[in-house]
């Protein structure tokens, strides 16, 4: 039996049993790990530590901000230690990315990446965060055991920031991006969503200055995952946008590393000299895009993701989830709750088919989970 989500789902702090989100049973003889019905194996894994967040970007979250999960709904540092073991040792986890809401405003957040190091010495663990904070935190992390770090930064001008986050930090996010590298989190990567009228004509300045430092930019498209169901296809600036504003300051060429099922399409970036062809001049660095909506990459996913209160999304747009949390709090086995995640996994869809959808999107209906409940 599956679980339709509500928004949010479910912020009573009950403690769902482990009978009331089962997925079918796949069929006998399949390979080992994360596989599903179309052939692809998951072997990144995607883990919220936390719902909340202490920014209201507009693409996310509404102004008010959400009602948060209770604490005894939220994993603990030691049920997600055990979950990722589960993830490494039993199903072919190769990769591990701690989310949110915004995990930095866990207070334990030291302590589980110490715990999770300890268990996996080669684990590749990053963190996607929204930077306020870092500066204090990032050596810490290092130390921890954190390999690297994903910021999210759309704007590098105050007003702009401020309109998009509805909160006056690009300070301290500046400042926690400037400790992520000094603390040796590299390579750092930016991920900025460009939204029509607000940033878009900023993104050819904000890819320079992201090369000056070294620093690895990635544009997203904006998804529809926010919770006040305000996107469209038509206000969307797509990823044949992006290209185009920063084609007309930079060169961009197909970066010949192998993609390897990573969701950023990546470029070498040389800027543009008057006079030159395209392609001389030097490679200063690259840039990513994240076409989700309108270039999907679903044929290649590798994503596995465990939300903050342990459910089990086998894609950021899946309308159904697993509980794995309940099951682990009733005692269950590692290998029954290998055996959840498998079966929650096999029958993930094939594609979340936006790419078909019609620039007034009439017959969308956007997932009722918004980005900062699933873990990005």
């Amino acid at each position: 039996m599956t679980v339709q989500l509500g928004m949010p789902q479910p912020r009573d702090g009950a403690i769902t049993g482990p009978g009331t989100s089962s997925p079918p049973p796949r069929p006998e003889g399949l390979a080992p790990g994360l596989v599903d019905r179309y052939g692809r194996r998951a072997t990144d894994m995607r883990l919220s530590l936390t719902d909340k967040c202490n920014l209201r970007c507009t693409y996310c979250m509404p102004a008010e901000g959400l009602e948060w999960l209770s604490k005894q709904a939220v994993m603990t540092a030691a049920e997600i230690t055990r979950i990722v073991r589960i993830g490494v040792d039993h199903l072919g986890v190769r990769e591990l990315r701690l989310t949110g809401g915004e995990p930095l405003v866990r207070a334990d957040l030291i302590e589980i990446i110490s715990a999770l190091r300890l268990a996996h010495p080669e684990l590749p663990i990053s963190m996607t965060t929204n930077g306020v904070g870092l500066d204090k935190k990032a050596a810490g992390l290092k130390a921890a055991g954190l390999s690297r770090i994903n910021v999210s930064l759309d704007s590098l001008h105050e007003e702009t920031f401020t309109k998009l986050t509805r909160r006056p930090f690009l300070d301290k996010v500046l400042a926690g991006v400037d400790a992520a590298w000094a603390a040796g989190l590299g390579p750092v990567k930016l991920n900025a969503v460009l939204m029509r009228g607000i940033n878009d004509t900023e993104s050819p300045a904000l890819l320079a200055w992201a090369l000056d430092r070294g620093y690895e930019l990635r544009f997203i498209e904006q998804m529809p995952l926010d919770a006040d169901h305000g996107w469209t296809r038509r206000n969307m600036i797509t990823a044949a946008e992006i290209r185009g504003i920063l084609s007309e300051e930079f060169v961009l060429s197909p970066d010949p590393r192998a993609r390897d099922g990573a969701p950023a399409e990546r470029f070498e970036v040389r800027r543009r000299l008057p006079g030159a062809a395209d392609g001389q001049g030097p490679i200063l660095g690259t840039v990513g895009i994240i076409a989700s909506v309108t270039e999907p990459f679903c044929a290649d996913c590798r994503r596995t993701r465990i939300t903050a209160e342990g459910k089990i999304m086998s894609c950021l747009f899946s309308r159904e989830e697993f509980d794995l949390l309940g099951l682990l709090r009733a005692g269950a086995s590692d290998e029954e709750l290998a055996s959840r995640w498998q079966d929650a996994m096999w029958v993930k869809p094939k594609a979340h088919g936006m790419d078909h959808v019609g620039l007034d999107a009439p017959d969308f209906v956007q997932p009722d989970r918004s980005m900062s409940a699933i873990g990005g």
